[in-house]
């Protein structure tokens, strides 16, 4: 009796545990299949919504493509214009620079020349004094196309790095070129485009005549390089507003080769004001020009200046009784 009390409670021992095995598999696969479910719904969520912000970017995009197409479209439009007038401005480039290299030739060989007629630069030759009497006069008191009746004269010269470097030496041949057509003048004064003077201690009074002054102007030429803005304005009106006297004729000599300026014609309206005309329709200062070919061939922005100040000196020395003289080619 015993021993099968025994053995019964074994079997039943075994038992037990073979049913709560299969109810833990069982309780398992009931807990499985209620959350998978669940995660996958999330799961579902997430992907629409990275598809709802992927479709979003999209709209973005496609919004900010089409603004930048208009843009585009925009500044093709102002490009096509700016073309345009680009093309316009090389026409007129042309056209100026055609008419420059006409005249500079010419007029370089009419200056060259003046140089050369030493024995009528501005008073009669023994010569020509016992041929034609004391009393003679020319009918006009020009030398190779410029007027020499000044008895002061005023250099106003570009001493810009583009005239130091490409045209100086030809500066100081054509200063002194200058100087030897007139024998023999009241008054000289030298500044620069920015209307500094040469001689400070000669500032705003003229300097002597002299053999030795002369040399000595022509001397300091050779170092004389104080600073420039490249363009002649300042040293013009200067030289204008200073001289400028109705008992006095004077000429003025502008040298240089570009005009940085914007305006033409308020430059010549401004010297309209101060030069005034006198009552016999005369200019009391003439304004004659050397334009000096430095920046000729550079291109760009430097030669279209060098046109633009052949432009200036030419309506500036037409208006003020003097002579623009283009210089063909660096010597």
């Amino acid at each position: 009796m015993r021993i099968r009390r025994d053995i019964a409670e074994f079997g039943l021992s075994f038992l037990d545990v073979i049913s709560c095995g299969f109810g833990a598999v069982i309780l398992l696969l009931m807990i499985t299949k209620t959350v998978e479910p669940v995660v996958l719904e999330q799961s579902a969520q997430k992907l629409a919504g990275i598809v709802e912000q992927r479709k979003n970017a999209l709209f973005d995009i496609v919004g900010q493509t089409k603004v930048l197409r208009r843009e585009l479209l925009d500044q093709e439009a102002e490009l096509k214009l700016e073309l345009e007038k680009l093309a316009k401005l090389e026409e007129e480039l042309t056209k100026i620079q055609g008419e420059f290299d006409a005249s500079t030739e010419q007029a370089d060989q009419s200056l060259n020349e003046s140089s050369d007629l030493a024995s009528a630069k501005q008073s009669l030759t023994e010569e020509m004094e016992r041929l034609l009497g004391q009393n003679f006069q020319r009918r006009d008191n020009t030398i190779g196309g410029i007027t020499v009746d000044s008895e002061y004269i005023i250099f106003v010269i570009d001493t810009s790095g583009s005239m130091q470097q490409l045209s100086w030496s030809q500066v100081i041949t054509k200063v002194n070129e200058t100087l030897n057509i007139y024998p023999q003048v009241k008054g000289i004064q030298i500044m620069n485009d920015m209307g500094d003077y040469m001689f400070t201690r000669f500032q705003g009074r003229w300097i002597p005549d002299s053999p030795a002054r002369r040399r000595a102007i022509v001397e300091r030429l050779r170092t004389w390089a104080p600073f420039s803005n490249s363009s002649p304005v300042e040293g013009i009106e200067r030289a204008v507003r200073t001289f400028y006297a109705p008992d006095k004729r004077i000429s003025v000599y502008v040298f240089g080769d570009d005009f940085s300026g914007r305006s033409i014609e308020d430059v010549t309206d401004t010297i309209d004001r101060i030069n005034r005309i006198t009552e016999k329709g005369d200019r009391l200062v003439r304004i004659h020009a050397i334009g000096f070919p430095g920046l000729y061939g550079v291109g760009g922005g430097q030669q279209a200046s060098l046109y633009r100040f052949a432009a200036l000196m030419r309506e500036l020395t037409y208006r003020n009784n003097g002579t623009f003289v283009g210089l063909a080619q660096l010597q």
